[in-house]
């Protein structure tokens, strides 16, 4: 089983510490024998959140280790120009670590998606702005990348259904950093709330910027942004920002026994406290050996493909929405939490999980 993530680039702290899960998973599985009496063997590439190296790691992964799948390869643009090759090949694509919905469409039988997507997430957000909270300007703050179309796709598409079109918009490289010019705009245009296609560092830089102008208009992202770098901004420039997220991110003292081992467990192996990476990695590699489990002891590509098939609500022990799977469904679930930043950390907003 094989994996290209980012080991050193600018999404570092999703890659390893998603990575860094799935090892751990697959190493309890060997340790107690492996799945059907087959052992693991996990191969782990960098791509520093880069195409180029991307495509060189999967041909890597492929046609010289001779993966049987991969699982939780790092980023959009990634995935996607990596998938047609590999797909080709007879090379699943499990799980990526990305919630774009071409990691789940058009169907393709060797593409699983694990849940929400970005679109799922903004949907439901535009949706809740709405009608639940009485929103009529809305506006976005969006990458112009892979990622950031993505979101904007899910914010365009419920607005157009709802009969509604965004005030205003800016777009920005992953790389900006001065978002004086585009907070302006959006505050020139009345938004009543703003949605963000960011991920970690430009969402802070985002919010700050926003803050910083004394304007309190509310802003909601989704799960990319969904990180304790992110809650945990000194000074509580984040207090408030809301999530879209498919999978519940736990506090350290959340007191499940099965948490509490997982946390105490990824301590021990690496020395650090995982994030919320790190909870994705495991809950997908345990859905993996689930599958792996359900497709017998004479595994196959075939029989592979109707193990995963036979998932049918699957909960992780974050207590995240049921997942499923079956011929024809590539995706676990399109529900999301809406998640709020309170004193320094990630806290529900409301109890149940939502979709559009």
């Amino acid at each position: 089983i094989g994996t290209y993530t980012d080991l050193s680039g600018v999404t570092v702290a999703w890659g390893v510490n998603n990575s860094n899960a799935i090892r751990m998973v697959f190493d309890e599985v060997n340790a107690k024998g492996g799945i059907h009496g087959r052992k693991i063997r996990y191969i782990l590439e960098d791509n520093q959140y880069q195409v180029p190296r991307s495509i060189q790691a999967a041909n890597k992964l492929i046609n010289r280790d001779n993966v049987f799948l991969l699982i939780a390869n790092g980023g959009t643009p990634m995935n996607n120009a990596v998938m047609p090759d590999q797909l080709a090949k007879g090379v699943p694509n499990i799980f990526p670590l990305t919630s774009a919905r071409s990691m789940y469409e058009p169907y393709h039988r060797l593409k699983f998606g694990f849940a929400s997507s970005y679109y799922d997430q903004m949907r439901a957000a535009v949706k809740l702005l709405v009608e639940q909270r009485g929103k009529k300007a809305l506006c976005a703050m969006y990458q112009d990348t892979d990622f950031g179309r993505d979101v904007m796709e899910g914010v365009r598409d419920q607005l157009k259904a709802m009969n509604m079109a965004l005030a205003a918009e800016t777009a920005h490289k992953p790389t900006d950093a001065d978002f004086s010019a585009s907070v302006a705009k959006l505050r020139d245009a009345k938004c009543d709330a703003i949605l963000l296609g960011t991920i970690v560092r430009d969402t802070n830089q985002i919010v700050a910027a926003v803050r910083k102008t004394g304007w309190d208009v509310p802003l909601m992202a989704q799960v990319a942004a969904y990180d304790s770098a992110v809650a945990e901004v000194p000074g509580g420039v984040t207090e408030g920002l809301e999530c879209m997220t498919s999978v519940l991110f736990v506090a350290r003292d959340d007191k499940r026994p099965d948490v509490q081992a997982f946390l105490k467990n990824y301590q021990a192996k690496y020395g650090r406290e995982p994030n919320f990476a790190a909870q994705i990695g495991y809950s997908a590699a345990l859905a993996l050996v689930e599958g792996l489990e359900k497709a017998g002891r004479n595994l196959t590509l075939d029989s592979f493909i109707a193990g995963m098939e036979a998932i049918k609500n699957y909960h992780d022990i974050f207590g995240s929405p049921a997942m499923s799977y079956g011929p024809n469904i590539r995706q676990g679930s399109n529900k999301s939490f809406v998640a709020v930043v309170k004193s320094g950390k990630w806290d529900l907003a409301m109890p149940n999980a939502i979709g559009y």
